[in-house]
């Protein structure tokens, strides 16, 4: 965002996709559930991109400013998808205005809709300047408006669709028997989730499920994305090993690396199994934990964050359970 857009919004009134905020507080959890509960209500109303501008009075509109060491993007990522469902995409930039540095908190108009708060089942939307509860026939019509609910499909604001190996996508394309080449590539990657095209440009990012499977460097954008292996058994390796890459990858190592640890008849096919289960079934929204392999004398477990649901499978356009299969055969 430039200045001029910028000034442009901070002499408007406050409304259903922006808010004016003098500075964030995030020492207490109810100051982070308010500061959740603004960002879900503008990613629920409709008009496109909200913003959430921060160091700027709202009544008088001064312009007092804010230390860019107060927060960061990836705080306020951490604290927005633990707190939401699905996950809502949003970014930060720092702008300088009259010698004061000002926050804006961009919130893109996912397609993803309606947002929920985790801890009440809430859904909220923007009434004017107010934050206020969706009612029932609101939910519905947003519902009907966005039918894919799948977290895989969340977009991954910006996300460089160069970071997706190519080879690994025209692998997972033939072994379905779809020919592939520089001229169909992209479509085909769009139409299976792997790429998704931003609702307000032309620009193609990448999905979470596209960077989690596709992309040996995804944890530039999905930094929770290990396996940690705790060894307290083996003196001849790490008592840390971090295994990040693309989900296949990372299932293999960790297989590797669980035949060179544990003793040499130790049967590692359940363990390996549990694995590959953490991984394909894990939480993706959760920033804050990782999967983590504890190797003990007297046990082993294999930790992955999230619940397991009780009930049917999800139905998507595409799944990390079967992309996965299918490039296993």
């Amino acid at each position: 965002m430039d200045k001029k857009k910028l000034i442009s919004l901070i002499e408007r009134k406050e409304g259903r996709k922006l808010d004016f905020k003098l500075k964030l507080d995030f020492t207490t959890e109810s100051a982070k559930r308010e500061f959740v509960k603004d960002v879900c209500a503008i990613a629920n109303s409709r008009g496109g991109r909200g913003y959430l501008i921060i160091g700027v009075e709202d009544k008088t509109k001064r312009i007092v400013g804010i230390d860019e060491n107060d927060f960061t993007e990836e705080q306020i990522q951490q604290i927005v998808s633990t707190r939401c469902d699905p996950p809502i995409p949003i970014s930060l930039e720092y702008i300088k205005i009259k010698n004061k540095i000002i926050g804006v908190i961009n919130i893109y108009d996912g397609r993803q809709k309606p947002y929920q708060i985790r801890e009440n089942g809430v859904f909220y939307i923007r009434r004017g300047s107010t934050t206020d509860v969706m009612r029932k026939q609101e939910i519905v019509s947003v519902l009907q408006e966005n039918l894919n609910l799948n977290v895989e499909m969340c977009p991954i604001i910006r996300s460089n669709i160069e970071h997706l190996d190519k080879e690994l996508v025209d692998f997972y394309f033939n072994k379905k028997g779809i020919y592939v080449d520089d001229d169909n590539r992209m479509d085909l990657m769009e139409n299976a989730g792997i790429i998704i095209k931003g609702s307000e440009s032309n620009n193609y990012v990448a999905t979470m499920g596209g960077l989690l499977v596709f992309s040996k460097i995804n944890s530039l954008y999905v930094p929770h994305n290990m396996i940690k292996i705790i060894n307290n058994i083996n003196d001849k390796f790490d008592d840390v090993i971090v295994v990040q890459g693309d989900l296949l990858k990372m299932i293999d190592t960790t297989k590797e690396l669980l035949y060179k640890i544990l003793p040499e008849k130790y049967p590692i096919s359940p363990i390996y199994e549990a694995v590959k289960n953490a991984v394909l079934y894990r939480d993706y929204t959760i920033y804050n934990k990782e999967i983590e392999i504890m190797l003990n004398y007297n046990n082993i477990s294999v930790v992955s964050p999230g619940i397991l649901e009780n009930g049917g499978k999800k139905i998507s356009i595409i799944t990390l359970e079967e992309i996965c299969g299918f490039m296993k055969r």
